[in-house]
């Protein structure tokens, strides 16, 4: 029986998803330092602001990474296998994918996303786009293990994980799900994998605390999903968005500061917090060519191409299984 079922009755509609995020937050929340995992900022709202910050002057990856894709699109449709299943991790907007589909020969596209609303709209949207392509969305975490269509069980199969997200992880869990990935995805298989790059640090920290507060906005939104979903009794006002670099591991560091002292209640568990105390929600970590290529192969895959901008802001690599 899970403990938390009485309580969730009352604030969400009792699920798995549901549950393992109120484990998660009451989890990381207990913590010292406390933390929360960034899946849980893709909500519906989450995710609709991540699509406003990925437009916003100061946050270059998402326009580079799109750059590199048109650029190049002849050149990485060249070494996908024809009739492949493209599979992409963590499906958000059609942006990125389409311009792989525009270029190649698919057997299936298969989105795999947390949001499976989200997910929805977005493949039924594809659908109508491409009329001849076997759209199979799939609802679950990403990052964990989970099974693919049965319809794509004979085709070649090509991963898909454009954007920032690999840097999301530590660096030994990114290992962890590039390991998952080629187990998922089978022998023989190949993935794109989009990877941000060391670079000046003014640049960094101007992506991640942009003007418009649209990055503040989605960092809060964590909250509103807690104070929705579970019962929580956050208070916005009383926490305010930090995006730091750390240059020592290379990353940047999203934080929730705590304005004042305080204590917050989530589904009957109490978490106090004093003036100035951070919950640490996400890092960003950035790479260069050589750490990248080590990372991959030492989950199981070879670098058989990469390709960049003329800036070297971002990088997009093409991953072959290693034997």
């Amino acid at each position: 029986m899970n403990v938390h079922a009485p309580a969730l009755a009352h604030t969400h509609e009792f699920d798995e998803q549901t549950t393992a995020f109120a484990e998660d937050v009451i989890g990381n929340l207990a913590q010292h330092p406390k933390r929360l995992s960034p899946k849980y900022f893709y909500d519906v709202t989450g995710s609709e602001l991540f699509e406003q910050i990925t437009v916003l002057p100061e946050y270059y990856p998402t326009r580079t990474e799109l750059g590199i894709l048109r650029d190049r699109g002849d050149a990485i449709a060249a070494i996908i296998a024809k009739g492949a299943a493209l599979v992409e991790f963590g499906a958000g907007a059609t942006t990125k994918v389409r311009l792989l589909l525009e270029r190649s020969d698919f057997g299936a596209y298969v989105p795999v996303d947390i949001s499976g609303d989200f997910l929805k709209a977005q493949a039924d949207a594809l659908r109508k786009d491409f009329p001849g392509l076997n759209v199979y969305p799939v609802a679950a975490d990403f990052t964990a293990p989970f099974a693919l269509p049965a319809e794509i069980a004979n085709m070649p199969k090509l991963g898909f994980f454009p954007g920032s997200t690999l840097g999301n992880f530590e660096p030994n869990e990114a290992s962890a799900f590039l390991r998952t990935a080629r187990e998922i995805l089978g022998d023989g298989a190949q993935m794109i994998v989009g990877v941000d790059l060391e670079k000046d640090e003014r640049v960094l920290y101007d992506a991640y605390n942009d003007s418009a507060g649209v990055t503040a906005r989605f960092n809060l939104n964590v909250l509103v999903r807690i104070n929705r979903e579970l019962g929580g009794n956050f208070d916005l006002s009383a926490f305010t968005h930090r995006s730091i670099y750390n240059r020592e591991r290379h990353r940047i560091e999203m934080h929730l500061i705590s304005r004042k002292a305080q204590n917050v209640r989530v589904l009957g568990h109490n978490f106090s917090f004093r003036p100035g105390e951070s919950i640490h929600t996400e890092n960003s970590y950035k790479y260069s060519f050589e750490r990248f290529t080590a990372l991959a192969r030492g989950a199981g895959w070879k670098v058989r191409e990469s390709w960049t901008d003329k800036n070297r802001m971002f990088s997009v690599h093409a991953l072959a299984a290693l034997d």
